[in-house]
């Protein structure tokens, strides 16, 4: 029978009481991740965000983007649980599983502000980042566009005979879309090694999730598809971990996909060119006292491993490698009219 199980978080239209597995005892000490390398991590991404955030304030960077500021420890504690060849897919607010996957940030600095030595020579963006030797498939600016892609790769590492496994980001936006349910179908009955990944961050744009769902956990849709379900503290990046990893071992024995949904919230707007309609000050205030970071780092804290000097050469250290990026990416060049209509692949019809 399929359940859907419970890491940190309660249902409030569960049956019975649900798993409360704590992100401690669900880490064996000797099989563990790095969590000084997770902390690291997340707080490289925090840096990245808020100065793309003053790039666009500024006009330095032209367009929009979607910021991935609150929501660091899902793709951190995704991808640490992921070897290289894994794949992922991800949406318009990518930036977070890109550098969590091993993207490199003066590439990924240099595209969004436009040039050649970007991940798309300067002509993607930021909804279009990959690089297909670490296994990042693509962020995706169509809502839901990704699902599919997941479970293509999945299959694809099916029909080849590997033990890759295939994860999906998407929000819960996106999980309403048709692509999801006919994905999430396909691969439950092919038993296809893939992750669908929800980023519950309560909004998709400025709908709130209560009034687009009746259901109190997309995770709880797992039964119907025939898959297993988990619900995860998405500010919890341990928990993230340990959730990916049995997802990640039930994909490698070929028994088939896992629905995680990760609850979180992102702090900033939408898209840092459409503010949206202004969130509840008490709900905002609640989600940011529970920082992802200020979590991981108030753990290492208490354990010895961490004190606030090093949590300060730690930001600096991240500000600094930000700082870095930002300066290769003006010192290189712009693409130039030429380069317009390479790189450029399109499908039509031959009569």
């Amino acid at each position: 029978m399929t359940t859907v199980k419970r890491t940190t978080q309660k249902s409030k239209t569960a049956p019975r009481a649900p798993r409360r597995a704590s992100s401690v005892d669900t880490i064996p000490d000797a099989e563990g991740p790095d969590r000084m390398a997770m902390l690291r991590m997340m707080v490289r991404i925090r840096a990245f965000e808020m100065k793309l955030a003053e790039l666009v304030r500024d006009l330095v960077i032209k367009g929009t983007l979607h910021p991935y500021v609150g929501q660091e420890a899902v793709a951190t504690g995704v991808c640490f649980a992921l070897r290289t060849d894994d794949y992922i897919t991800s949406n318009h607010r990518g930036h977070g599983h890109a550098l969590a996957k091993g993207a490199d940030m003066n590439r990924m600095m240099a595209e969004l502000l436009g040039r050649q030595t970007g991940y798309c020579k300067g002509k993607g963006g930021s909804m279009h980042i990959a690089d297909l030797d670490l296994g990042m498939l693509g962020c995706n600016g169509i809502v839901g566009g990704g699902i599919g892609i997941t479970a293509g790769a999945a299959l694809s590492a099916k029909l080849r005979g590997t033990d890759q496994v295939s994860v999906g980001f998407f929000g819960d936006g996106a999980a309403n879309t048709g692509i999801a349910h006919e994905a999430m179908n396909l691969a439950a009955t092919w038993r296809l090694p893939a992750i669908f990944l929800c980023e519950n961050n309560q909004y998709a744009l400025s709908m709130p999730y209560a009034k687009a769902v009746a259901a109190a956990d997309i995770a709880s849709r797992a039964v119907g598809y025939g898959m297993p379900g988990e619900l995860v503290d998405g500010n919890d990046a341990l928990a993230v971990w340990a959730a990916t990893r049995r997802a990640v071992l039930h994909a490698r024995q070929g028994s088939g996909p896992t629905l995680l949904e990760c609850k979180t919230y992102r702090w900033l707007q939408h898209s840092l060119r459409v503010k949206g309609p202004d969130r509840p000050a008490d709900e905002e205030a609640a989600w940011k006292a529970r920082c992802p970071i200020a979590k991981l780092r108030r753990q290492l804290t208490s354990e010895g491993f961490l004190d606030d000097a090093g949590f300060a050469d730690m930001e600096l250290a991240a500000v600094k490698e930000v700082e870095a990026s930002v300066a290769f990416a003006l010192a290189s060049p712009e693409p130039t009219l030429d380069e317009i209509e390479k790189d450029i692949y399109a499908g039509g019809f031959v009569e």
